[in-house]
């Protein structure tokens, strides 16, 4: 039933795409939804439902949505700041600001709500490193947030990404970043203990999105990739729908066999290969397809504050699992996390620009 509604509302939101760039925001923002949908389901089948069957395969490909966000993450850092340079105080006041400003005010309201209702008491300790943003373990059910976990990780890319950014050499600073990251799981902190075993399979993805991006930004071998496609020629249209048809089949056959051999409970190192493959795989079918998913556009627009209060909200404050079926209520939740995304996004935009006038 669930499968059911939410194809049609995907397949209800098809439109034909536009846009004619080869990596447009769009299907960024697309991918960024199919990302989050991953996280939210593995989140309901594996921890709050008795029967993990009950979104299986839909909730499979949970370590395939983080690498998806990780990747985008450095692919549009490398994009913009190849684009627009900004100096590394300007950077961090932007980019920065833009993590945590949601973050804080998710943290208020769940660190209150959980205070006055639950009489739930975390410890000062605790809540100063949340508001820095560091969350030292991931317990789904004694941890404020623990999707926050990777809020820690992504902070990191973000502080250090402006130190190793060579612009003329940008694949040099993904290599950087990766040894720099590898290094950190090497040492193995104490303090990290408790989230090592999540970074381990989270350390390929970032600096292969700045390999992309960098790619994809007038590198000469994508010129050359582009020089070679730009000589093949269909004698009709319908040779070119024949490709595309047999190119997403082929691509979609990839996904499902990747999912059925994610390599989840070998090496780390085999585990994020083949997730990081399973990335590449639907990204080109995004790519391909000339239509556009309007409804995992809107996910992905308003995915970071999804991210952001979905846990909290579905496993302590639940409203809907106790008096729904499972596959009605979970639907219904993914409106509501629309509906309050927009309220977030709105409200933030708001007070943003009531700063702006007065500055």
């Amino acid at each position: 039933m669930f499968s059911g509604l939410l194809f049609l509302a995907l397949a209800l939101s098809i439109r034909k795409r536009k846009d004619s760039e080869f990596f447009p925001i769009s299907v960024s923002q697309e991918l960024k939804g199919f990302a989050i949908l991953t996280i939210v389901l593995a989140h309901v089948a594996y921890a709050l439902v008795s029967d993990s069957s009950f979104l299986n395969p839909l909730s499979t490909m949970a370590g395939v949505g983080v690498n998806l966000f990780l990747l985008l993450s450095g692919y549009g850092l490398i994009i913009s700041s190849l684009k627009k340079p900004l100096s590394i105080w300007q950077f961090y006041k932007y980019r920065l600001s833009k993590l945590y400003i949601p973050f804080w005010i998710c943290l208020v309201v769940f660190f209150a709500l959980d205070f006055f209702f639950l009489h739930i008491n975390y410890g000062w300790s605790y809540m100063v490193q949340a508001f820095l943003g560091f969350f030292g373990h991931a317990d789904l059910y004694l941890d404020v947030n623990s999707p926050f976990w990777y809020f820690t990780w992504i902070v990191m890319y973000y502080l250090i990404f402006p130190w190793f950014l060579i612009k003329k050499t940008p694949w040099l600073s993904a290599i950087l970043i990766y040894a720099f990251t590898f290094a950190i799981i090497k040492l193995e902190p104490p303090i990290l203990n408790q989230v090592l075993h999540l970074y381990r399979v989270h350390i390929i993805a970032f600096p292969l999105g700045i390999i992309l991006g960098w790619f994809l930004n007038g590198s000469a071998p994508w010129t050359k990739t582009k020089e070679f496609f730009s000589k093949v020629k269909f004698t009709n249209k319908y040779q070119k729908i024949l490709l595309q048809i047999v190119s997403s089949i082929v691509l979609i056959a990839g996904i499902f066999y990747l999912d059925k051999h994610s390599g989840v409970g070998e090496k780390p190192l085999i585990e994020e290969l083949i997730s990081v493959a399973t990335c590449l795989v639907l990204i080109a079918l995004f790519l391909i397809k000339r239509i556009e998913i309007k409804a995992l556009y809107w996910f992905g627009f308003f995915s970071y504050e999804i991210y952001m209060f979905h846990w909290p909200l579905m496993y302590r404050y639940d409203f809907l699992f106790k008096f729904l079926p499972a596959w009605l209520a979970l639907f219904l939740y993914l409106l509501v996390f629309l509906g309050l995304a927009w309220l977030m996004k709105q409200g933030i935009e708001k007070i943003s620009r009531l700063f702006t006038k007065k500055a």
